[in-house]
């Protein structure tokens, strides 16, 4: 499965970079929430490949339903994470697969096509990037770490919109960056790159992979009080697991979806 969970995603990145840099027909889900003909073309090609070898199998995608969406075996896919960096030209963009057994994601595939970085994991197996196998940073303290984060398409009309955490990170970490894609934020904390990671309103396609990347790399992912993560939950906490306690406490200061006015 996770040979297949590969190859789909080499397939999907190469359809990227085909229709990247040229004339792209750009639609909007929202005020600012981007689709593209490379989004729909890059999921065909996956779930192409996965229906193929696994017709049985439920496909929970961003952009379009594929029949059976959920099932003992579940697929979730997201064919292009970083849509608006791909529309401008920012080679920042991924393509993430994640497998889901009876509830649990045992497979991750985060595909950087630009990049040509490939990161993978299964459960129990640990993490890698191009067959060299990562880890998270060892960095102790949050005021020497490089933390990631990104804002939610609402942001201008919601006021849980991360604004708040990001100045607060600013003061309290080294320094914080904005890159533009959750899977690759979440691997590149998996890769001891960034030392952690927050977001809030993402969709289980943005953080299934990614995830699973962090946890087999060594690191801790939680909601943002500390408390269990699901790939359905609103918030997402990830970090090499030393910095954790001390990214919770500053993300009690700021405004939360859910997790500290209602813990798990």
């Amino acid at each position: 499965m996770k040979e297949i969970a590969v190859k789909a995603a080499h397939e999907g990145g190469c359809v990227l970079l085909q229709k990247f840099g040229g004339v792209l027909d750009v639609g909007f889900k929202g005020a600012i929430d981007l689709v593209t003909e490379a989004d729909r073309a890059a999921e065909e090609a996956v779930v192409g490949i996965i229906r193929h070898t696994f017709p049985r199998h439920a496909v929970l995608a961003e952009e379009a339903e594929h029949g059976l969406s959920e099932g003992e075996y579940r697929w979730i896919i997201d064919p292009l994470d970083g849509t608006t960096n791909y529309t401008h030209g920012f080679p920042w963009f991924a393509v993430s697969i994640a497998l889901e057994v009876r509830g649990e994601v045992v497979i991750g595939v985060v595909y950087n096509p630009a990049h040509q970085e490939l990161f993978v994991a299964e459960k129990g197996q640990g993490a890698y990037c191009n067959d060299v196998q990562i880890r998270v940073s060892d960095t102790r303290r949050l005021d020497r770490s490089l933390l990631a984060t990104g804002f939610p398409y609402d942001r201008k009309e919601s006021e849980v919109n991360n604004y708040d955490h990001f100045v607060n990170f600013q003061q309290a970490a080294q320094a914080c960056r904005r890159p533009g894609a959750a899977s690759l934020d979440l691997a590149y904390t998996a890769a001891g790159r960034f030392d952690g990671y927050w977001e809030m309103k993402l969709k289980p396609w943005d953080v299934a992979a990614g995830q699973l990347l962090v946890k087999e790399a060594g690191g801790r992912i939680s909601n943002f009080a500390g408390g269990d993560f699901d790939i359905f939950s609103p918030e997402i906490l990830a970090s090499n697991g030393a910095v954790h306690r001390e990214m919770i406490e500053v993300l009690r200061h700021g405004r939360c979806p859910e997790s500290f006015t209602s813990k798990t």
